[in-house]
């Protein structure tokens, strides 16, 4: 899916304008202004960064966020950071640090506190919950397409949500999808979290919470942080397990998505594992 499209319509950040009213004086020393992630005090701005910021919105409202490189989408984020300072080197060291756009607005908050460029940086929580809202906005919608629906149905939709949630983890977790009669998604849980390479799952565990919830299906989903989608002999005996234990209840396993990067997944049912 493609990460410039999931973020484009949620860029919640209005910059905000302070007019150049406190000027030095001719001759006075130029202090630099301290930047805290948040409002820059100074008034030394260069006005080409007031031109540059209004070009890019009216180029996203005319023409929309394929205009838009990802650094310059992720540009209007950082306005509401620092609203007189040149934010696009943050930007760009942003995604240079996290891969991609979504790798950025997913970033965990320890590793993106404290990144700085040219004098602006993400150093206070305001700073750091401004850029991570976007992403945790956009997987909020994609949950709201898949959840309390028949999934069958919006098989993409439920690839997508996945991809979303998992594919940027840097550990493996495990996470149940339960289905009702009608195969509508009635609950989404993390049950476990493992290493870089491994989950402890216990099919006593999924069976159990498959009757709290009375579910009739399940679908399994852990992802790869490595980016390789392809099961391995332990994914695949873990699922044997999981099926014989559901089986004795009557519950049903749809299938068991590995979820890879870049958009990368494997289904066990259309690999004829399941």
């Amino acid at each position: 899916m493609d990460d410039a499209g999931l973020t484009a319509g949620l860029l919640p950040f209005p910059e905000i304008m302070a007019s150049n009213t406190d000027a030095a004086p001719v001759g006075a020393a130029s202090m630099p202004a301290p930047d805290d992630g948040q409002a820059d005090e100074s008034a030394d701005g260069d006005p080409h960064y007031l031109d540059h910021r209004n070009r890019l919105r009216r180029r996203f409202l005319d023409r929309g966020s394929d205009a838009l490189e990802d650094y310059e989408l992720l540009e209007m984020v950082l306005f509401a950071v620092s609203p007189r300072r040149d934010v696009k080197p943050l930007a760009k060291l942003l995604i240079r640090t996290f891969g991609d756009l979504w790798g950025v607005v997913n970033a965990p908050p320890e590793r993106l506190r404290g990144l700085k460029a040219e004098g602006v940086s993400l150093g206070t929580d305001n700073a750091v919950a401004a850029v991570r809202i976007v992403g945790a906005a956009a997987l909020r919608a994609l949950q709201q397409r898949v959840i309390d629906r028949p999934v069958l149905a919006s098989w993409q939709a439920l690839i997508d949500y996945c991809s979303a949630a998992m594919a940027h983890e840097p550990t493996e977790q495990f996470r149940l999808l339960f289905l009702d009669r009608k195969n509508t998604l009635i609950a989404d849980e993390v049950q476990q979290r493992g290493t870089v390479d491994h989950t402890p799952v216990y099919p006593r565990e999924v069976v159990k919470r498959a009757l709290e919830l009375s579910a009739s299906a399940v679908i399994l989903v852990h992802n790869h942080p490595s980016g390789d989608p392809t099961p391995s002999r332990a994914d695949i005996e873990m699922t044997k397990e999981i099926v014989r234990a559901a089986n004795a209840i009557g519950l049903i396993v749809h299938d068991h998505l590995v979820i890879g990067k870049g958009g990368r997944h494997t289904s066990f049912k259309a690999q004829r594992l399941l």
